[in-house]
């Protein structure tokens, strides 16, 4: 992989959203203070060591703040330009580069990914389209590659074809939590010729103006940036996790749940999308290809994986109409949609208001409070939308 990141282009780039105060952007400001309570007060609590949150609407940023600790033994505050495990909101970067392929007449949602890849056929996975990749309704949940995949993609791409099914593709809505964007990853490169990792650098964040702001495949030189993820003691207190804090795995890019972000970068990718695939000057995508791929495609089916339905699009969920939905807050407009990432993140936005919102934190937590909070977070914003 080639680092980019430390480029003198990416870091001179001005970030693609200017500043704005919350009154001038028609939020209410006495919720958002409720939300800064909620944080602090998990914070105080010992919930989470650190939290970073940002706010946006019609191209402009309304707030970013930081919270907290980056680092506990040894401590280290919180810092604006901290980066955070993104785990599976990730794969709505990896989702983008798919549809930019798309965008660009090479793939189709409905081809099957044995037409791009074609030893994927293996284990009577040869009728599975990219559009049940991307909705999570592939056939193989339970399936994941190696760490030995982190550095060498040959080895990527041959685990992922050796994947077997589970159950009958397109019969069934299950999270397939690492094996369907390890799938993307290798349509990524079967198509473009490229490091699935340079491809969303060069296609999809640097064009962005996110280059300080969103990795998959983290250099060496960012690494000091980082938030180190933890996770809670049943004592109390909490631990560093050992895999996801080494340098191998954050520069390895896991494009199911290997990015690293600011909540300003996760913000911005959202206005992309509520902007109908436009960032301020830069149109990325076209806004009928942001329309389809943010709509329900599986309808109110039983997602096996979270308990509930979940209403996938081809690389995010959406609120829809049931009286739950995981993370995007049970008061949302029914056309938000957004991702999270294994019990520390949200990120989400809103096409009826124009508002995206990124929560990351630096811990992950058991459910059902994970669940709970979430709500209560996402909630307090949309009744901040005035």
């Amino acid at each position: 992989m080639n680092d980019r990141a430390g480029s003198k282009n990416a870091a001179a780039a001005a970030f693609p959203l200017t500043s704005a105060s919350l009154a001038e952007l028609g939020f209410h400001e006495p919720a958002l203070a409720k939300l800064r309570q909620l944080i602090q007060s998990h914070i105080e609590e010992g919930r989470y060591p650190g939290a970073q949150i940002a706010l946006a609407r019609h191209g402009r940023l309304a707030m970013f703040e930081t919270f907290g600790d980056a680092h506990i033994a040894p401590n280290k505050p919180a810092a604006d330009d901290s980066l955070w495990l993104l785990f599976s909101n990730t794969k709505v970067i990896t989702a983008v580069g798919i549809w930019m392929l798309v965008e660009q007449g090479l793939v189709r949602f409905s081809d099957t990914m044995a037409e791009h890849v074609p030893e994927f056929a293996k284990h009577g996975k040869g009728e599975i389209t990219v559009a049940q990749v991307m909705s999570h309704r592939g056939g193989f949940p339970s399936q994941a590659v190696t760490f030995d995949c982190w550095g060498d993609h040959a080895e990527l791409r041959r685990q992922v074809c050796d994947f077997t099914l589970e159950w009958t593709p397109g019969t069934r809505l299950q999270y397939h939590p690492k094996s369907a964007h390890a799938a993307c990853a290798v349509l990524i490169e079967a198509i473009s010729g490229m490091d699935y990792r340079d491809f969303l650098r060069t296609r999809v964040i640097e064009p962005l103006g996110l280059g300080r702001d969103l990795y998959v495949g983290l250099p060496d030189a960012e690494h000091g940036r980082v938030a180190a993820m933890h996770e809670p003691l049943a004592a109390g207190g909490h631990k560093a996790f050992v895999e996801e804090n080494t340098a191998a795995y954050r520069r390895a890019g896991i494009p199911s749940s290997g990015g690293f972000a600011t909540a300003r970068g996760m913000a911005a990718l959202y206005q992309m999308m509520v902007g109908r695939g436009r960032l301020g000057a830069t149109r990325l995508v076209s806004g009928r290809l942001i329309d389809f791929v943010t709509r329900n495609h599986t309808g109110d089916m039983h997602d096996h994986g979270m308990n509930m339905p979940m209403h996938r699009g081809l690389g995010v969920h959406v609120r829809g109409m049931t009286e739950t939905i995981r993370g995007l807050g049970s008061i949302a407009s029914p056309r938000t949609f957004g991702h999270g990432g294994a019990g520390a993140s949200y990120c989400w936005g809103d096409p009826d208001s124009g508002v995206s919102f990124a929560y990351l934190t630096n811990s992950r937590l058991p459910e059902p409070w994970h669940t709970r909070r979430l709500d209560l977070v996402a909630n307090l914003v949309h009744a901040a939308i005035d």
